[in-house]
């Protein structure tokens, strides 16, 4: 029918609060730690414990929801969950700088990380509520790796215990990340 816009594919809202990963356990050199404690901090944490909207305002993250859907042709359930997906990964990079990890994410997850980052002002508070008041900067590489960084990077996150949505982190997790290896930026 002309001048309707075609229906836009609806994916199903991600797993509630927990979700098992499909993939093997990771083994991280994360020197001196016991194997439960593969954050650094000193505790363990259940899986889906953190809430990733726990890690903003309100009004941030509706904002950031905005902007995804103003610049990215997707349903507000899948916005929410690239969002929250996005602040996992940044809070766990926060969490485990200085440890050579070369974290980072793939294609999808990557859109939230990039919304985040280019709403500067919102991001230079985020970067100072959760990084020790020092701006975490983003250094991207040109190629995008084929090393299995977004994988072991989306099981940290997991480790770190926030829920991962494995549909996202899994769509290009053999692609990679062009994240720079072994950075404190990400």
């Amino acid at each position: 029918m002309p001048g309707r816009a075609p229906a836009i594919p609806r994916l199903p809202p991600a797993p509630a609060r927990f979700a098992l990963s499909p993939y093997p356990p990771v083994a991280l050199n994360l020197e001196g730690n016991r194997d439960d404690d593969v954050a650094g901090r000193g505790d363990v944490v259940e899986a889906g414990s953190r809430d990733p909207r726990q890690f903003v305002s309100a009004e941030v993250w509706e904002r950031e929801v905005t902007l995804l859907l103003r610049d990215h042709q997707m349903v507000r359930s899948l916005a929410e969950r690239i969002l929250g997906q996005a602040i996992a990964y940044l809070v766990t990079v926060m969490e485990n700088r200085g440890r050579g990890l070369g974290l980072g994410a793939g294609r999808l997850v990557d859109v939230g990380v990039h919304t985040l980052i280019l709403d500067t002002r919102n991001y230079a508070e985020f970067c100072d509520r959760h990084n020790n008041g020092r701006f975490l900067h983003h250094v991207p590489e040109i190629q995008r790796k084929q090393d299995g960084s977004v994988i072991r990077t989306a099981k940290l996150i997991e480790q770190c215990g926030f829920a991962v949505d494995w549909e996202l982190w899994s769509t290009d997790g053999a692609d990679c990340t062009p994240c720079r290896p072994g950075e404190d930026g990400h």
